[in-house]
């Protein structure tokens, strides 16, 4: 008996502990060319899909080794540019679908969780409080002629939906089932056919009332700072190195402190190009390295996939 009630208290806390990787390894996006203007009357589909796998560190009194983890991720997203005044904003949207499997030995016995389903939804509005104007793709192509030095500051809230697959019998979810607010400062700096974008964000999290069969969860904010340097060649042609870091999101079950802070580095290429008119290809790589005694190291290949109408 007692050795059965020790089993399900590692069990627990092993699946808790996978739930917080899990969340974290997704709030930090590391997203070039996150603040370029886009025309009025432009509307942008675009459909990706990433893979992620890497292994889990786990302090070693629970007993969890060799934990690894597969995601793949479906998503769908919209954006829309408008006028704020003669402020250039815009508003996006990005809806997931994924697929998980954690697996590991859990005091030695093997042991593996899946989940299939849709994530959180997230939306965000955005605006360019100084660089070009909201115009037109001839007024903006005017702009960057006459400017060919040029830096544009945004400023945005992305908040993410608990819209996605939760029960709150089972410790490991897709959704979080709170909500997500992100307010984000960027800056992007154009010389030629250079740019430079750095964004800071700090991410609030709201409770989780229905955690784990009654339990309520608490996740301190995460702050993150990314910069890309991007270099463009012909028209729809292009490739960037980036660099982001992540820090917090301590959690508290039930008002009982876990010491389980999240730190990490990220590191990542893309390349961008045209496939026929109007419609684009990116393809990308991020490397996510914990900067804990405990957390992820994950690797992200992807693909997506665009139209502009």
């Amino acid at each position: 008996m007692i050795y059965l009630k020790l089993k399900y208290f590692f069990q627990t806390i092993f699946l808790i502990s996978c739930l917080l990787s899990f969340n974290f390894s997704l709030c930090q996006e590391v997203e070039p060319r996150r603040w370029n203007p886009l025309p009025l009357k432009t509307n942008v589909l675009a459909v990706g899909y990433a893979h992620t796998s890497g292994d889990i560190i786990f302090d070693p009194l629970l007993q969890a080794e060799d934990v690894s983890v597969k995601v793949n991720s479906v998503v769908v997203s919209y954006v829309r540019p408008f006028k704020i005044g003669a402020k250039l904003a815009r508003f996006d949207v990005v809806i997931p679908y994924t697929n998980a499997t954690w697996k590991g030995l859990l005091s030695g016995v093997p042991t593996q969780i899946s989940r299939d389903g849709f994530s959180d939804s997230r939306i965000r509005v955005s605006i360019n409080i100084a660089g070009a104007p909201a115009g037109s793709r001839k007024e903006l192509q005017e702009y960057y002629a006459t400017h060919p030095v040029n830096t544009t500051i945004g400023v945005s809230l992305a908040i993410t939906l608990p819209l996605g697959q939760y029960f709150e019998e089972k410790l490991i979810n897709l959704g979080q089932n709170q909500l997500v607010f992100c307010p984000q400062l960027g800056l992007v700096h154009n010389w030629n056919k250079w740019s430079y974008e750095l964004t800071g964000s700090v991410l609030l999290y709201s409770k989780n009332p229905n955690f784990s069969n009654g339990k309520d969860k608490i996740l301190d904010p995460v702050y993150a700072l990314q910069t890309h340097l991007i270099r463009s060649f012909k028209p729809g042609y292009w490739a960037s190195v980036s660099l982001a870091y992540g820090l917090g999101g301590k959690s508290v079950v039930n008002r009982q402190p876990n010491n389980d802070e999240r730190g990490d580095v990220q590191s990542g290429l893309a390349v961008g190009f045209p496939v026929i008119k109007n419609q684009g290809m990116k393809v990308f790589y991020i490397h996510s390295e914990t900067t804990k005694d405990l957390g992820s190291n994950l690797n992200v290949l992807g693909v997506g996939w665009s139209i502009v109408f």
